[in-house]
């Protein structure tokens, strides 16, 4: 019966720090179904470290060493203490007082030369991994059922290595030989076998190096034939970003050995290029998993994958220099590169990225910063004569410079994707000095300034990871019509984000004394509470500066107030490239020089600004107008009633009560602004009315028309209070022209008048009790259009035209408008 092959797990660094550590490994390993498991394991977090800086003391004949072995000592017998019971511990620890006797004579034997040689340094090292492995074998044959687990393996026995200019190389058929005696025929149970160490092929004791466990796992996973190696970490798997520096990185399913090997190159810490040459050899599928999260299925990296994203992974290496080799002497004369990459090779200056012009002018290169220096000395020495004579003209250097890369298999052949790296980091405002592409499509690099690079890798990763409806919101003005649409935006934000992939995220909620912000998105169920206990003054630009990231597609500020001063940032924000939506009419009815400004700041910024709800709440007027004149039809006049409040008023009032009367009650009942000659001066209905004109075309400002005052002249500039008492000194005034009216069959209504020719007015007016406008609910709003097309019938529009849920829902509206045009320039 043939059996299973085997299944490799590797654990280090902070999964194997303390005894609650130690546990949650056993744990893991338990829930393994198959029959053989290895597990290699690296020192407790920290140790390698410790015992290196144990050398470093001894150089010194520094005798505060002995005190350190010690404290390292407390440490393990602490873990053994807690984790094994009193049959299994004394021989821990007897082995690890072993170790440390010939440890101290290690020590002594630097203390006495004062040099610690690098066997020496190897040497120390590796106890690290004797220790962590000894306890977890004994806690694992206590724990284990059947016998499975507690078999510990010394990697010094098997493991056999030379040192080479690229490192470790692996003696695979000593190492093969060594390893089926040592367990070639177990065939149930757990392994538990030391990461790091080795012997070289004088059988002295040495290391793999930095990383060298995860490259132990692979080695052993070849040896045993295993089909499958994970990788426990402190992290998900391999992410797409950085997540320290890119708030969206998202954990990467699946890729292929070759993006693995591209990431782990350009940065992506979670796994050693090294690593995956063992598993790529003898086809091992390397999982990348979570100790502390071990129920995430974590990255899953093999020969083949499912397509999935074009682009897998956006990372940087930062800390760059470019040296540039440029001149006219080396169009056309073969071998240059060869002389420039021998001096260099020469000089053991390793070189990153090369980006050559087609014409042969320049040859760029990507160096470590801190060779810099080095490598343009002996590129200078290499083109001496050249650079005398003038065929070569310079050898430049720029430093503080980051690579920004895009990597993915599917990036072959697929149209688009150069087209979008590039234009990401051109709305981000970054430059590109060197660009490099190889032939197999699977990465593209550029080279930018390495004050961008963190703005590079959010602008380039949200280009590629995100909804290109992918919103970054600031809502200021959080008052009756901005909470209502903040209640809206929680309500619905979910389905829109799942079915519509729409993902608007308000990150930023301000009024005139607090704000909060967020770097994801603000939790709307509780945005009320966070409000109140904020202690953060609101500050405009910090702001702005947070809705506008660099990571996220788009921003957009809502702006819910009736402020002039933030009406006035508004061009600034489109120059900028922030979308603006908002009811606020203070902009776009001010004068017609700042309109006209605001429309050339979007151009400029190729932002849009959305203001349907500054006439009519969310009634469609202001796009019942665009449709017409765009589908070519002409707009002759337009004749409405803008005023929630004012409808209301005339509404009611049939001079059976006293008009102040009709005042004070709609006042109490919330019809009105708190201050009713808000609405009865009569300039919110001029607002929006010049704001209908300018859509047509015409250069209207407030002032060029009439608007009738309905507030006496003697009550205008007094307290609300006396306002409202003495507005009863006139009621005759207004109940004589309800007489009128009725008298003649008509009704009073404020009415707003425009025409094609510029003529406009705003005031009362009796209207015939057939016409639409005299016939509206309480608070309706109505708009007839009289066009070429609607002539003998005009298009009306009438509905609600006031109201928070109302007016929030019209913003809503715009806001999603705002994303299908979005969608659309994409």
């Amino acid at each position: 019966m043939a059996v299973e092959p085997w299944k490799f797990h590797k654990f280090g660094g902070s999964s194997l720090f303390d005894a609650a550590c130690f546990r949650r490994v056993a744990d893991i390993i338990k829930s393994q179904p198959a029959a053989r498991v290895g597990v290699v394991v690296s020192a407790m977090g920290g140790m390698t470290d410790r015992l290196l800086q144990l050398t470093e003391l001894a150089a010194k004949d520094d005798k505060q060493y002995e005190q350190e072995l010690k404290a390292l000592g407390d440490r393990y017998a602490a873990a053994a203490d807690e984790l094994l019971s009193t049959e299994s511990r004394p021989g821990v620890i007897d082995q690890w007082l072993q170790d440390a006797r010939d440890l101290t004579d290690m020590l002594r034997a630097v203390a006495d030369t004062q040099t610690a040689t690098q066997r020496s340094r190897d040497q120390v090292a590796g106890f690290g991994e004797l220790w962590s492995t000894r306890l977890l074998a004994a806690y694992l044959g206590e724990t284990l059922p059947d016998q499975r687990g507690g078999r510990w393996l010394d990697a010094r026995d098997i493991l056999t290595v030379r040192h080479g200019e690229l490192g470790p190389a692996v003696n695979w058929p000593v190492s093969q030989r060594k390893f089926d005696q040592q367990i070639g025929n177990f065939e149930q149970g757990v392994v538990v076998i030391t990461g790091f160490i080795a012997v070289d092929e004088e059988d002295c004791h040495t290391t793999l190096g930095r990383n060298g466990s995860d490259f132990s796992a692979a080695i052993f996973a070849a040896l045993a034939g295993a089909d499958e190696l994970t990788i426990w970490t402190d992290v998900d798997g391999v992410m797409s970003g950085d997540p320290n520096r890119v708030p969206d990185a998202q954990i990467i399913d699946a890729l292929s050995y070759n993006e693995a090997l591209e990431l782990a190159y350009f940065g992506a810490k979670v796994i050693h290029p090294q690593t995956l040459g063992p598993a790529i050899d003898n086809d091992i599928t390397v999982l990348i998993r979570n100790t502390f999260a071990p129920d995430r299925p974590g990255s899953r990296i093999g020969a083949t994958i499912e397509v999935g994203n074009s682009v897998k992974g956006i990372t940087a290496i930062d800390r760059m220099a470019l040296v540039n080799l440029e001149g006219t002497g080396m169009i056309g004369v073969p071998g240059t590169a060869d002389r420039l990459f021998a001096a260099l090779k020469q000089a053991r200056v390793s070189v990153t990225l090369i980006s050559q012009a087609s014409s042969e002018h320049s040859i760029c290169i990507a160096v470590p910063e801190e060779l810099a220096d080095k490598a343009k000395r002996v590129i200078s020495g290499a083109f001496a004569e050249e650079l005398k004579d003038g065929q070569i003209q310079r050898v430049d250097v720029t430093r503080a410079q980051s690579i920004i890369a895009v990597v993915g298999d599917n990036m072959a052949g697929a149209v688009g994707l150069a087209a979008r790296f590039f234009s990401s980091l051109a709305r981000a405002g970054i430059n590109i000095r060197a660009i490099a592409q190889g032939s197999s499509e699977r990465n593209i690099s550029a080279v930018i300034d390495a004050s961008e690079s963190t703005r590079a890798l959010r602008a380039v990763h949200s280009g590629f990871y995100l909804s290109t409806k992918t919103i970054s919101i600031g809502v200021i003005g959080p008052g009756l019509v901005g909470g209502a649409l903040l209640d809206q935006l929680h309500k619905q934000s979910e389905v829109l984000r799942d079915e519509f992939q729409i993902d608007l995220r308000v990150r930023a909620i301000g009024r005139s004394k607090a704000m909060i912000m967020d770097d994801r998105r603000i939790e709307l169920a509780d945005w009320r509470a966070a409000m109140e206990k904020s202690e953060q003054a609101f500050d405009l630009q910090k702001f702005v500066e947070h809705v506008d990231a660099d990571h996220l597609p788009h921003a957009a500020i809502i702006d819910c107030t009736s402020n002039n001063e933030v009406a006035g940032q508004y061009a600034n924000w489109l120059e900028r490239g922030i979308h603006v939506v908002t009811p606020n009419k203070k902009a776009f009815s001010g004068s017609l020089a700042a309109y006209q400004a605001l429309r050339v700041a979007a151009r400029r910024g190729s932002a849009h600004y959305m203001y349907e709800t500054t006439v009519g709440a969310a009634l469609p007027i202001i796009s019942t107008i665009r449709d017409l004149i765009n589908t070519g039809d002409k707009v002759r006049s337009i004749t409405g009633i803008f005023s929630g409040t004012l409808a209301y008023l005339f509404n009611v009032y049939d001079a059976t009560k006293p008009f102040s009367e009709i005042v004070r009650e709609a006042k109490s009942s919330g019809y009105t602004e708190p201050d009713p000659r808000d609405d009865l001066s009569g300039m919110d209905v001029a607002r929006k009315l010049t704001i209908l004109a300018r859509e047509l075309g015409l250069s209207l400002d407030i002032g060029g028309f009439p608007v009738q005052n309905l507030i006496p002249e003697k009550l205008r500039d007094a307290p609300v209070d006396e306002f409202l008492s003495g507005l009863a000194d006139y009621d005759t005034e207004m109940e004589s022209q309800f007489i009128a009216a009725r008298e003649q069959g008509k009704v009073l209504r404020y009415v707003a008048t425009l025409n094609d020719k510029g003529e406009a007015a705003v005031g009362l007016q009796m209207i015939p009790t057939d016409n639409p406008l005299a016939n509206i609910n309480l608070t309706d709003n109505i708009v007839q259009f009289v066009t070429d097309r609607y002539a003998q019938n005009p298009l009306v529009v009438q509905g609600p035209g006031a109201g928070p849920e109302v007016t929030a829902g019209g913003v809503f509206g715009d806001l999603l408008r705002l994303a299908a045009y979005l969608k659309g320039n994409d």
